[in-house]
């Protein structure tokens, strides 16, 4: 069996039968009618849980041996595997999970703990699915196209969990930024309020000086200087969030305009080669 093409893939089963002890000169066996009505497959009896018989081709054979050249009559029966039990155990959750992986390009790129979910959740459940597929197959050293597909989603999935990797790194330097000016700023605030207190305090211990003076109008003590309150001057520190990241926008874009057109050639190219399939069974 080529499983190349799994689980889309078309098998052609042979059935033979002559006689292994009389020669081609002693008995020969033929087709009592043609080739078309000489086999007949009972509608009920064909009924398969993993295969759909789709047709079926009569022939005859020559075998030569030491002994001589036998008669074989062969007839082979096309068989084409049903994909409904693999595109819901498969196809499907892999389609979702690459789905919701695109999500996370939707979140807030401050959601570190929500697009760190995104992105290793489906990463794990890809894995899952991988092995799951694989267990289900016979050990052969080719990839299949089913191998394919999930290699592909695997791919999306990742680029995901890197995309939001790369957009955290640029948001980390952005509010770097931003905490710096915020301290800037309160070492400015507390310089004034510093040298306002300075000037009250002088102008407090001067003021009895002034009163003692007889040659000086008096001046009451009522109004010695009180310090004038200091105003805040720095900004108060508001709370800022950085704007959508432009490697999200392209992404929300790119991501699932490429896995739509990865699925549009996917099924096109495999779900188009069943006649080249039927085509390599030879008839008799």
């Amino acid at each position: 069996m080529h499983l190349e093409d799994f689980p889309m893939d078309f098998h052609s089963c042979p059935l033979k039968f002559g006689s292994y002890a009389y020669t081609l000169t002693e008995v020969t066996y033929v087709w009592t009618r043609n080739a078309t009505l000489s086999v007949e497959v009972a509608p009920d009896g064909s009924r398969l849980n993993q295969y759909d018989l789709t047709g079926h081709t009569v022939g005859k054979e020559t075998i030569k041996s030491s002994t001589g050249e036998y008669t074989v009559m062969t007839a082979h029966f096309h068989l084409k595997r049903k994909i409904g039990y693999f595109v819901i155990q498969t196809y499907l959750p892999c389609i979702m999970t690459v789905i919701l992986s695109q999500v996370s390009f939707w979140l807030n790129r401050e959601s570190v703990p929500a697009r760190t979910v995104f992105g290793v959740t489906t990463v794990l459940t890809m894995t899952t699915l991988s092995i799951s597929a694989r267990n289900s197959l016979p050990k052969v050293a080719y990839a299949t196209a089913m191998d394919w597909f999930i290699a592909v989603c695997y791919a999306f999935v990742f680029s995901a969990l890197i995309e939001f990797a790369t957009v955290n790194y640029f948001t980390k330097r952005g509010w770097a930024w931003d905490g710096k000016s915020i301290v800037s700023d309160k070492k400015k605030e507390t310089s004034v309020i510093k040298k306002n207190n300075a000037y009250a305090v002088a102008v407090a211990n001067y003021a009895p000086h002034i009163a003692k003076d007889s040659a000086l109008p008096t001046v009451s003590k009522s109004a010695t200087a009180e310090p004038s309150k200091a105003q805040p001057v720095a900004k108060e520190a508001l709370k800022t969030f950085n704007s959508v990241s432009k490697i999200d926008r392209m992404s929300r874009i790119i991501f699932p305009v490429l896995f739509g057109s990865f699925n549009l050639v996917y099924w096109a190219t495999y779900l188009n080669r069943e006649p080249v399939i039927k085509n390599m069974v030879p008839s008799q």
